[in-house]
């Protein structure tokens, strides 16, 4: 799907992990760009568990509203566990998603949660953190999806390329 596009937003997320394995999951799924709201963030910056460096070329951009930088033509998903979820079993992901999370320690805020298109929620027992919430998000749209993630292309080279083992 050439118009494919995907992009993250977090609400106030509470910890430099947390934003290192969010980044990790977006270079892994060809996510665009990351967003991210509040102040807890901004005191503890190092990517502790971003081991491949995403942020250096994938954009990390803090800003105060996420409604604000909602990028054209994107459907906003709230990804929450609360009534009147859709269950991501079932969800048909949009081409061109702003998938919005919670901080692992709290819920989205009623004010996100409306003006988002869809809501969505991973049928488990608990929650899950940020970081596991977000890769299943991510690999639920690319498993239901086609081309929504830029490696497809990659992995179809790959497929026509003799094995190079002995």
């Amino acid at each position: 799907m050439k118009n494919s596009y995907a992009c993250i937003g977090l609400f106030n997320p509470k910890s430099p992990e947390n934003v290192g394995s969010v980044m990790r999951a977006a270079g892994c799924y060809g996510v665009n760009s990351v967003f991210y709201t509040g102040k807890r963030y901004d005191h503890a910056k190092p990517f502790y568990t971003d081991t491949q460096r995403i942020y250096e070329t994938l954009p990390l951009i803090g800003v105060k509203e996420l409604e604000d930088i909602i990028p054209l033509g994107c459907v906003p998903v709230a990804i929450e566990l609360i009534a009147g979820a859709k269950p991501l079993t079932s969800y048909k992901h949009p081409a061109r998603a702003f998938y919005i999370f919670g901080p692992e320690d709290g819920t989205l805020k009623k004010e996100i949660t409306d003006f988002c298109e869809d809501i969505v929620y991973i049928p488990t027992e608990g929650c899950m953190n940020l970081a596991a919430t977000v890769n299943v998000v991510l690999y639920d749209r690319l498993a239901k999806g086609d081309h929504f993630s830029h490696h497809q292309d990659s992995l179809k080279n790959k497929k026509n390329q003799p094995n190079n083992l002995p």
